[in-house]
């Protein structure tokens, strides 16, 4: 009977807690400090600041830099090796955000639209988040090949973990739908955006704008510049395609000065280039390589002193604020040579320089300072890809107008240098000599290799689009590296791989990914890389 009694008093006790502890549970247990609302524009403003290129990366494809330690991880792309880190930023930093946990681009713009819904009387919020969530995808498609779009950063929204992989030619297709219909959207008595990075309020004052109707504007030439690009990918596959949307970007008005261009300068505190925090803390395995020194001294381009520098000691760079930044001084590491090779006695190679090689580096307090501008699309791109688009016919001018074109990409980019720190500005006497070099001067016969040979220049810091654009006009004409590495054959990447992350957490679409390109490896192609 006592037992009885005590476990009727414990059970009473335990329904009597269990009562207080459900009065304000739920004020109890909801953080005052969450966020549970949000400004889809904030989502927006976050996802502009997208991955354009890593220099261990698209930038070593495309020999503007080299690693010559051919040993463990700094193997990578400098020897055709796939290592799984050194292909993971595009992908990381753009859709899958597993190693620094942030959300990606991906994941904020997907959700900033299902905030605002199809039928949002914010028009002009909606078109801009379309327009560059179609640029990235865009570089998303242009490293990787086919990749997860249709059911991509919909884990909140629908529940999927687990995302197929599209075909990289019907991506595509929706984004050149996406791109149409947003720019089409694009309202010039609409809302203004104020946290637009590229051109609202916290915009730099070259890019700022005050109004809806001026931000609109460069909305739809950002729109039109990246149009301009995606059918530029196709000059190989379909040039007839090619030729339709060049045509349709054209009529619909693209970028007409760096006043359009859409970047974010980094202040160096706050927001550092992580690439080039990377760059001077590994400084004594990094080197300019020799194809894009030579380009640069052959030319004396005059922004070479702001690309690339000898430093005394290769392995302590960061505090040295006066290196030798003379172009005739300037050395590239050769494509394929082992630091063992180079340090050998007796070798033609320039041997060491204090704790690393007697050979360039890039400008660390310049180009690769922590407080840069990140260009994601510019008027010298646009330009340069206008003058292709002349010189082919596609759309008016000729000859006599890809010249215009091809100037003033020139011009512009070494005038955007000015948004670097410790620099000068170029002046017109030194830009004129420059567009007058015989290495340089546009001519008909070779204007295909002069037009691309510069893409390649201006995107010293979009190796996205370098790498894109090598590959689609095969210009400029590089020599491959001899190490064939994980291709087989000597030849360049097409491609980077897939994180083995992904092989091991999303395994049947990533077969299916995979099968579908020819095999998770560096020599399959994006399907505008027609052989």
């Amino acid at each position: 009977m006592l037992k009885l009694f005590k476990r009727l008093i414990l059970v009473i006790c335990s329904g009597c807690l269990l009562t207080a502890c459900d009065k304000d549970f739920e004020k109890i247990n909801t953080n005052p400090y969450a966020v549970t609302n949000i400004d889809p524009a904030l989502l927006f403003a976050g996802a502009q600041r997208t991955h354009i290129g890593t220099w261990n990366a698209e930038h070593i494809v495309v020999q503007h830099f080299v690693v010559p330690y051919n040993t463990g991880a700094n193997q990578g792309f400098s020897f055709n090796v796939d290592i799984d880190g050194n292909s993971n930023p595009k992908w990381d930093q753009s859709y899958s955000g597993g190693s620094n946990g942030n959300a990606p681009p991906v994941k904020n713009l997907t959700q900033a639209l299902n905030i605002l819904g199809a039928n949002t009387p914010r028009v002009n919020l909606r078109s801009m988040i379309r327009i560059w969530k179609a640029q990235v995808f865009m570089g998303l498609v242009d490293d990787y090949g086919d990749v997860p779009y249709s059911e991509a950063g919909k884990a909140v929204s629908d529940a999927l973990f687990f995302p197929k992989y599209d075909d990289d030619g019907a991506i595509y297709e929706d984004l050149y739908k996406e791109l149409k219909e947003s720019i089409a959207a694009l309202s010039t008595s609409g809302e203004y955006i104020s946290a637009d990075l590229f051109y609202g309020a916290n915009a730099q004052p070259s890019t700022k704008t005050t109004n809806a109707s001026d931000q609109a504007t460069k909305w739809k030439k950002l729109g039109n510049s990246l149009l301009l690009r995606l059918g530029m990918r196709y000059s190989k596959l379909d040039p007839t395609k090619a030729a339709n949307i060049v045509a349709e970007a054209f009529a619909g008005g693209v970028m007409t000065s760096n006043a359009d261009n859409a970047f974010v300068k980094n202040d160096g505190t706050a927001f550092s280039q992580p690439d080039n925090a990377a760059l001077r803390n590994f400084s004594q395995f990094n080197y300019a390589a020799e194809p894009f020194v030579n380009q640069l001294k052959v030319t004396n381009d005059p922004r070479g002193k702001f690309l690339i520098a000898q430093y005394p000691d290769p392995g302590a760079i960061a505090n040295n604020l006066s290196p030798d930044m003379v172009l005739a001084n300037q050395y590239g590491v050769p494509i394929g040579v082992t630091s063992d090779q180079i340090l050998a006695a007796g070798s033609p190679y320039r041997g060491a320089r204090g704790s690393g090689l007697n050979y360039s580096q890039f400008n660390v307090n310049i180009v690769a300072a922590p407080g840069v501008p990140e260009f994601w699309v510019t008027y010298a791109q646009t330009s340069l890809l206008l003058a292709e688009a002349a010189k082919r016919g596609w759309i008016p001018g000729g000859d006599a107008q890809a010249k215009i074109y091809y100037d003033n990409a020139i011009a512009a980019d070494m005038a955007s240098y000015s948004l670097y720190t410790g620099t000068t500005p170029i002046s017109g006497a030194d830009v004129t000599a420059y567009l007058n070099d015989p290495n340089v001067a546009y001519n008909s016969a070779d204007a295909l290799r002069l037009i691309n040979t510069q893409y390649w220049i201006v995107n010293i810091r979009n190796g996205t689009e370098a790498f894109a654009n090598f590959r689609r006009s095969g210009f400029p004409a590089l020599t491959p590296n001899p190490v064939a590495g994980a291709l087989g054959t000597v030849g360049f990447a097409r491609r980077l791989s897939y994180p083995d992350l992904e092989a091991s957490s999303n395994t049947a679409n990533y077969n299916a990914g995979a099968a579908a390109i020819g095999g998770d490896k560096l020599s399959s192609r994006v399907f505008w890389d027609k052989l």
